[in-house]
């Protein structure tokens, strides 16, 4: 099927040339056409690339799940601050239990007082579930997290798509998810929260799957990709991660890549130079998920990728 494709073109296509590759492509979504002039494109940005490093909670899951000794966000945000990062990434997973707006608003005083942005949360949702409790939940979920993200001064929210329900097909869990993307995307922009749609397997496996539910997102300066250098295992990742990143509207590394299934150390200046040339402006986000212990690889990785960035943007 035709697909917009930006790396073929070095410009966004005209209105006319839109609505020639809908009629190619077919393009649809749940009950009708949706007019493909009116699809995401790539992010308009001015000036030079302009890069800030900051850290995913997730990089210490296993510390901020321990019960014995656990460390909490507060413990977190503090070593960003200790590894002067720009940023922190408060991953939705790792809040308390019961938490209130009291909660989001320490957090907020606290990253502001030690010179951090909060530079976005993540959450767990599946747009591809059929109509239903289950799809509704998921719908009442992201909702919540956008408020909250709201609250807590996060600018964007990093989602997930989901995967082919069993017996369904990808082609309607495409439609399903564009369409959840929309209906979410209502509610996030009368809120000021962005949405990141990240590569992350299932229906977002492959740069191909990823343009086509970019092509059934109604354009929206709240919608974007969050770029995960580390997702795409295709034999060539870096090509892919190249078809969308001019999407892309937040961007996390990481230090492992695996081409064809194989495990390889990620080259993460050419993944940097990948967003630099897309004209990418915004946070790197280190999303470590190594084997060593990360409180002695996550420094280490953190001075390279500072290197780079100086280097590159």
């Amino acid at each position: 099927m035709p697909e917009f494709d930006p790396v073929a073109r070095s410009r966004p296509a005209s209105r006319r040339g839109f609505l020639k590759m809908a009629c190619a492509g077919g393009l649809t979504l749940g009950l009708g056409r949706l007019p493909v002039a009116s699809a995401a494109g790539p992010v308009k940005r001015n000036g030079k690339t302009h890069l800030k490093l900051s850290l995913a909670a997730y990089s210490y899951r296993d510390l901020l799940d321990r019960k014995e000794k656990p460390m909490h966000l507060d413990d977190f945000i503090r070593l960003c601050a200790d590894l002067n990062l720009d940023g922190t990434e408060l991953t939705s997973y790792y809040f308390p239990k019961d938490f209130g707006d009291d909660y989001l608003i320490h957090l907020k005083q606290l990253t502001f007082r030690l010179g951090l942005d909060i530079s976005g949360t993540a959450i767990a949702n599946d747009f591809c579930l059929p109509p239903g409790a289950e799809r509704d939940k998921s719908l009442a979920h992201t909702r919540e997290w956008i408020d909250k993200a709201a609250l807590m001064g996060a600018p964007v929210i990093r989602i997930f798509a989901g995967g082919v329900p069993k017996g369904d097909s990808e082609e309607a869990a495409i439609e399903r998810c564009a369409a959840g993307i929309n209906e979410s995307l209502e509610y996030a922009a009368k809120k000021g929260v962005c949405l990141a749609l990240e590569n992350h397997g299932g229906i977002t496996a492959t740069p191909e799957q990823m343009l086509k539910i970019i092509a059934g997102v109604k354009e929206s300066p709240w919608f974007g990709v969050n770029f995960d250098g580390g997702n795409f295992r295709g034999a060539d990742p870096y090509s892919e991660l190249a078809r969308i990143a001019p999407y892309a509207i937040n961007a996390q590394l990481k230090v492992d890549l695996y081409p064809g299934g194989k495990h390889v150390e990620t080259d993460l200046e050419r993944v940097v130079r990948i967003l630099a040339d897309a004209g990418y402006r915004g946070y790197i986000v280190l999303e470590y998920e190594g084997k060593e212990d990360p409180e002695v690889a996550v420094p280490r990785h953190i001075e390279t990728l500072r290197k780079i960035l100086r280097a590159v943007g």
